[in-house]
């Protein structure tokens, strides 16, 4: 579909090499927004961007990772230099690393606070004052949140996950409390089994498997499919919020 009022607008979309993010950054691209992709794969980000603008887009690729303050805040000023203020911020990145809570694997643990959660309130941090800025002028300004369906449904060994995406549409939900006044859009998507590199984080050769078996038995919605759902409810006028959507296959739902 086009979602015309997309066009001239700047977006920022987080864990941009691969997955959700790729497919979303090709998407506004097309619309006729400008894209930052961030991600902390430099290689894959400076393929893509040629990609777009092969295709006639404007983007920038931003080696970033979320984990970093420092780095959060060189890829804002790096956005501004190039692009200017953000009005589309779009919290992508992130983890999924499952094993029993009983192995007290800390360091996943800490992975996935620091990606899933830290990481977006340090882009939010970077970015938010742009949001505000941008709708204080009569614009649209959008900040999205990619949860799970993790986030309501529980999944066995999946507690610290699950926990994490909890967190991010908790704060979501939060959030439109000080940006809503502001008419700054807050929307948390809760996609379900998709294919993304998501599954290539898993250890486990029994957890691989079992996620496997859902994806045979259900079938996964394409990356693609979960960036049209952002461009559409990006894309609506400004006084209309898609504040939560929970978008799974068919067999899943």
């Amino acid at each position: 579909m086009s979602y015309e009022n997309l066009s001239g607008r700047t977006a920022v979309v987080t864990g941009a090499a691969s997955g959700i993010g790729e497919a979303l950054a090709r998407q506004l691209a097309a619309e006729g927004a400008r894209v930052a992709l961030l991600a902390r794969r430099a290689d894959r980000l400076r393929a893509l961007v040629e990609k777009i603008r092969a295709d006639g887009g404007e983007a920038l690729a931003v080696a970033a990772d979320v984990t970093d303050d420092a780095s959060v805040t060189a890829a804002r000023d790096l956005v501004h230099e190039t692009f200017g203020p953000a009005d589309l911020v779009v919290n992508n990145a992130g983890v999924m690393l499952p094993n029993p809570v009983v192995e007290g694997r800390i360091d996943e643990w800490q992975r996935m606070l620091d990606t899933n959660v830290t990481g977006v309130l340090r882009v939010i941090r970077g970015f938010g004052a742009d949001l505000v800025a941008a709708a204080g002028e009569g614009r649209a300004a959008d900040l999205v949140n990619i949860s799970s369906i993790g986030a309501h449904v529980p999944f066995p060994n999946y507690a610290v996950y699950g926990a994490t995406k909890a967190a991010v549409t908790y704060l979501s939900q939060s959030l439109r409390t000080e940006f809503g006044p502001r008419d700054v859009r807050v929307t948390n998507i809760e996609p379900g089994l998709t294919e993304t590199e998501l599954a290539s984080h898993v250890d486990s050769t029994e957890l691989s498997g079992q996620l496997d078996g859902m994806f045979e038995a259900i079938g996964g919605l394409a990356a693609a499919e979960v960036a049209d759902v952002v461009a559409y409810a990006t894309s609506r006028p400004r006084h209309v919020n898609l504040r939560q959507i929970m978008v799974l296959p068919t067999r899943q739902a």
